[in-house]
C-alpha cells in the first residue's frame, strides 16, 4: 500500500511537473506574439532578445528622460581641462559629441581616483565611466564595457641623463632600464587603485622578485611630471598618454612596454544593456568617421599645437585667467563665486581687455557707456577696474530681484539675464509667465520660454509687453552658457 501511495504520489508530481512545463512554453509563446515582427527585428540579435525579458533596464530610457548624460572622467591634459577659458580634451569631446546625439546635456563629474568613479557608477551618480580604461579580466566582472575606443599597451616612464635625446643612446646607455626584470628591488611610483598596480604585481610573480610598488595619491600626468623633474625615478602608464606628456617633457623615456596590447573603452554598470547598445552603436560610427578621427588626432597623434594648451591650461598651472587673483580677492568683497565671475567675463570678452561691440560696450565686461559711467569708469579704466565695475552691476541687478524671488540660483539666472537683456526685458518676460500660467519666479521652461521668444510678434506686440522686440536667443544662450562653463570651472579648480 505504501509503495502505490508513493507512485501515486510520484505520477501526480509528474503530471503536475508536464504541466508547469505546458504553461511555461505557452506563456513565452504568448509573450512572442505579441514582439513587433517587423522586417528589421532578428530574434538571433542577442540585443534584442536580452532587452525583450531584461524588463527592469531603463538605462537609455533614464538618460533621455532626465534629459542630461552624466559622466565621470578624470583630468589633465588629455582627457579634460580648461583652456583659454573653455573646456577641451579628448573624453569631454567625445562625450559631448555623443550627448549631442542623443540632444541632451552633458553634465560631467572629475573624479582622478577610479575608485571613486566606480563608487559613483555603483551608486548611480553617473551613467558612465570615460577615463579610457583599459579592459582586464577584473575589470569586466565589476562593470560592463563599450567597444574599444583604441588600443594600447603599458610602458615604463622613466628618466634620461640632460641632454641625450634618441636615438643617441641605446638600450646599454647608463640608468635605462629595457628589460622588465631589471625592475626587480625598484621603487616605482603608480596612481592608487590603478591597473598599473595590478600589472607590476603580476610582473613580481613574473619575474621572481621583488618590486617595491607605491600607490601614490597622484594622477598619472602628476606622476610623470616627478619623474621628469627628478623626485621619483620610476613610473608606468598607457603608451597613448605617455607619448602625449613625451611632448611636453622632452627627458623622459617612454619606449620600455611592461603589458601586452590592451584595448580600452568606456564603462557603465553591469546589465546597463540599452545604454550600452546606443553608445556602441555611436562609437562605431563616430570614431571611423572623419570628425571622430579629427580628435583623435588632435589630441594623441598630433598634440604639438596643443603644447600651448598644456601651458596656458588649468591642467598645468591651475589658471583659468590672468586675472585669478583679482578675481579671487574682489568677489570675496561683493559675496559672489570668482568662477562665476570669470565665466560671466570669458562670456562677454574672452578674456581681452580691450575688446568692443558694434552696440558700443567694452572692456572685459562690456559695460555699455552709459551704465559704465553710472559705475565710475571709462575705456581709458585698468580692466582691474572693469572687472570690479561689472560686479558691482551685477550685484544690483541681483538686488532688483531678491524682493521677489528668494532662491539664489534662480536669482542668479534672472540677473545674468537683466546683465544681457536688461532689466526691462526680464521683467516683461515675468510678465508673459504670469499671463500664459507659468512661474515668474523660476527660469527654466518658465520665463526663459518668454526670453527666447521675444522676437515672436505673438509676444512683443502683447499688452503686457511694455518694452517690445528683444533677439531673445541671444539672452537665453547667454545664461545658459555662462552656467554650463561655470559648471566646468568648478570641476577642475577650488
Amino acid at each position: 500500500m505504501i509503495i502505490k501511495k508513493i507512485c501515486i504520489f510520484a505520477d501526480d508530481l509528474f503530471i503536475k511537473q508536464i504541466r508547469m512545463k505546458y504553461l511555461l512554453v505557452l506563456f513565452f509563446a504568448l509573450l512572442l506574439s505579441f514582439i513587433p515582427q517587423s522586417c528589421d527585428y532578428d530574434l538571433n540579435d542577442e540585443y534584442n532578445l536580452q532587452n525583450t525579458f531584461n524588463l527592469k533596464d531603463r538605462s537609455l530610457d533614464r538618460v533621455l528622460k532626465r534629459g542630461t548624460l552624466k559622466a565621470t572622467t578624470d583630468y589633465n591634459s588629455t582627457n579634460y581641462f580648461i583652456y583659454r577659458g573653455e573646456p577641451a580634451g579628448y573624453q569631454f569631446e567625445l562625450l559631448r559629441a555623443y550627448a549631442m546625439h542623443l540632444g541632451v546635456n552633458l553634465e560631467l563629474v572629475v573624479n582622478n581616483d577610479l575608485s571613486d568613479a566606480l563608487d559613483d557608477l555603483w551608486t548611480g551618480n553617473v551613467d558612465l565611466i570615460a577615463h579610457g580604461m583599459t579592459i582586464t579580466g577584473k575589470r569586466n566582472k565589476i562593470v560592463d564595457f563599450t567597444i574599444p575606443l583604441g588600443q594600447t599597451h603599458q610602458v615604463l616612464v622613466q628618466r634620461r641623463s640632460a641632454g641625450i635625446k634618441p636615438p643617441v643612446y641605446d638600450d646599454t646607455h647608463r640608468g635605462i632600464i629595457r628589460n622588465p626584470i631589471d625592475l626587480a628591488g625598484k621603487m616605482v611610483f603608480v596612481p592608487r587603485n590603478s591597473a598599473y598596480a595590478e600589472r607590476l604585481r603580476n610582473l613580481q610573480e613574473e619575474i621572481g622578485h621583488k618590486i617595491f610598488i607605491v600607490e601614490f595619491p597622484r594622477d598619472t600626468e602628476q606622476l610623470i611630471e616627478m619623474v621628469a623633474s627628478g623626485e621619483i625615478d620610476y613610473t608606468v602608464c598607457d603608451q597613448h598618454i605617455a607619448r602625449v606628456n613625451s611632448k611636453y617633457h622632452p627627458n623622459i623615456d617612454i619606449e620600455t612596454p611592461l603589458s601586452f596590447p590592451q584595448n580600452f573603452a568606456w564603462a557603465v554598470n553591469v546589465g546597463d544593456e540599452s545604454l550600452k547598445k546606443s553608445l556602441d552603436t555611436w562609437l562605431e560610427s563616430y570614431l571611423s568617421s572623419s570628425q571622430g578621427k579629427y580628435v583623435y588626432n588632435k589630441y594623441y597623434v598630433f598634440p604639438r599645437s596643443f603644447q600651448s594648451a598644456y601651458r596656458f591650461s588649468t591642467a598645468k598651472n591651475g589658471k583659468i585667467s590672468d586675472w585669478d587673483d583679482f578675481i579671487k580677492e574682489k568677489s570675496q568683497q561683493y559675496d559672489l563665486d570668482w568662477r562665476l565671475v570669470t565665466s560671466l567675463i570669458y562670456q562677454e570678452s574672452r578674456f581681452q581687455p580691450d575688446a568692443s561691440s558694434w552696440m558700443g560696450a567694452f572692456g572685459l565686461m562690456q559695460l555699455m557707456p552709459e551704465t559704465a559711467e553710472m559705475l565710475g569708469i571709462d575705456s581709458t579704466s585698468t580692466p582691474e577696474e572693469h572687472i570690479e565695475a561689472g560686479m558691482k552691476y551685477l550685484k544690483q541687478l541681483d538686488a532688483r530681484f531678491k524682493d521677489i524671488i528668494h532662491d539664489d540660483n534662480q536669482r542668479l539666472k534672472f540677473a545674468l539675464a537683466a546683465y544681457n537683456a536688461g532689466l526691462a526685458h526680464v521683467f516683461d518676460a515675468r510678465r508673459l509667465a504670469i499671463k500664459y500660467n507659468k512661474n515668474p519666479n523660476v527660469w527654466e521652461d518658465n520665463v526663459d520660454y518668454f526670453i527666447l521668444n521675444k522676437s515672436d510678434p505673438k509676444y512683443y506686440k502683447d499688452s503686457v509687453v511694455f518694452y517690445g522686440y528683444l533677439r531673445g536667443d541671444e539672452s537665453y544662450h547667454y545664461v545658459k552658457e555662462i552656467l554650463n562653463r561655470y559648471e566646468h570651472y568648478k570641476n577642475v579648480t577650488e
